[in-house]
């Protein structure tokens, strides 16, 4: 078969799995990778240690060092909803809700998106007549997808870090096969539409996002919320506002996204009912059973309960609600330290006689050292 009509019939193929961006590059080393190993020099992927092991760079210089016997990249955009489709699945009114980015609202695409690869692989292993040595990755391998998706004429990566194409805005989930035959690669997208425009920099609530079209991790909401195991620096919990899993704000503030994006995407990311924006104060309370059938199939199970817990506790001190200290109170008495921290915090924020009596008690019966500390600063707040 001709490598251009091959090629198109992938391309239409591919958009009836539900791909809106599809396009093929050549597995070219990437432009950006000089730029991806000087943010790994600066430490500015925080705890995310997977990203600089030593094979794990080598096969991000070449997708050859991945497949050698690469020849192709087809590389594929899904649309989730922006957060406009959430509009009517909002909680009471009244109560302190937070807010999940808007990719995590269903099932998890790292389970969705593999079966849709693969159907792509077995068409095109049909067409052709025999096996194709091939590998697919959805964020799942050391490839830099955003410098392929921009190879491959899907769009331009924005001063927010996503990319942006012009007539469907950035709120897509990539994927790419690489293959072992030749196709038809496509221009790659050469303009740069941000021009003068700074929302993303200005709106980012931690000012994570640099002006090199990098973002620090360390700052993000993000990664605060999803990579980092830890406690949150006490000095970012204030600014990550309501948000408990993830973040939108640099997209929602575009203006390509405002102007251009619809806020539906595929059925797989519809909003699951509570998920958007999820009422705080029944969260915390929720038992290892609970968050596990809540969120069966969902991203926000890679958070972890504890997680999740810390971040919720956090969204409750920011809403400074005087209700959500029973919530509080409670979750002093969690089995995991970290939620157990960040309640003690969140109390020193609300504040109040019951909040006071209560951490003052808790000091006396905690034994862990990191919670301790977390109450004694909490205390310290109410004074």
């Amino acid at each position: 078969m001709q490598t251009e009509k091959l090629s198109r019939l992938i391309k239409e193929q591919a958009r009836q799995r539900g791909f809106s961006l599809v396009g093929i590059t050549a597995p070219d080393p990437p432009e950006h990778f000089g730029i991806f190993e000087g943010w790994l020099a600066q430490g500015r992927h925080g705890e995310m240690g997977y990203l600089e092991t030593a094979p794990a760079r080598l096969r991000r210089s070449d997708p050859r060092q991945i497949l050698p016997e690469c020849r192709s990249i087809l590389v594929l955009g899904i649309r989730y909803p922006s957060p406009g489709a959430a509009q009517n699945v909002a909680p009471a009114q009244g109560r302190p809700v937070g807010k999940v980015a808007s990719y995590a609202w269903n099932d998890d695409y790292h389970d969705v998106l593999p079966e849709r690869l693969k159907a792509i692989v077995a068409f095109i292993e049909a067409q052709v007549g025999e096996p194709v040595p091939n590998r697919w990755y959805t964020d799942t391998g050391p490839i830099l997808e955003r410098d392929l998706a921009q190879r491959a004429g899907l769009g331009w990566i924005g001063k927010n870090t996503c990319l942006i194409q012009p007539e469907k805005g950035s709120y897509f989930l990539l994927a790419e096969i690489l293959l072992g035959i030749d196709l038809e690669p496509d221009t790659p997208f050469q303009a740069d539409r941000c021009g003068s425009c700074t929302r993303c920099l200005e709106a980012c609530p931690t000012g994570c996002i640099l002006p090199d079209r990098t973002l620090d991790a360390r700052r993000c909401i993000s990664y605060l919320t999803i990579e980092l195991k830890g406690a949150i620096p006490a000095q970012l919990r204030p600014q990550m506002q309501d948000w408990v899993f993830g973040c939108d704000v640099c997209q929602q503030v575009c203006p390509w996204n405002l102007r251009f994006a619809s806020p539906e995407g595929d059925a797989a990311f519809a909003p699951r009912r509570e998920v958007p924006v999820p009422d705080l104060m029944r969260e915390l309370p929720l038992s290892p059973q609970e968050f596990n059938r809540k969120f069966k199939g969902s991203p926000v199970k890679r958070a972890k309960r504890r997680g999740y817990l810390r971040n919720v506790a956090v969204a409750l001190g920011n809403s400074g609600d005087a209700r959500a200290v029973p919530a509080l109170v409670q979750a002093l008495e969690d089995v995991e330290p970290l939620v157990r921290g960040h309640a003690a915090w969140a109390l020193g924020q609300i504040g109040g006689p019951v909040a006071r009596k209560t951490l003052e008690q808790v000091y006396r019966s905690e034994s862990d050292p990191d919670v301790l500390e977390e109450i004694q600063a909490a205390l310290e707040a109410l004074k």
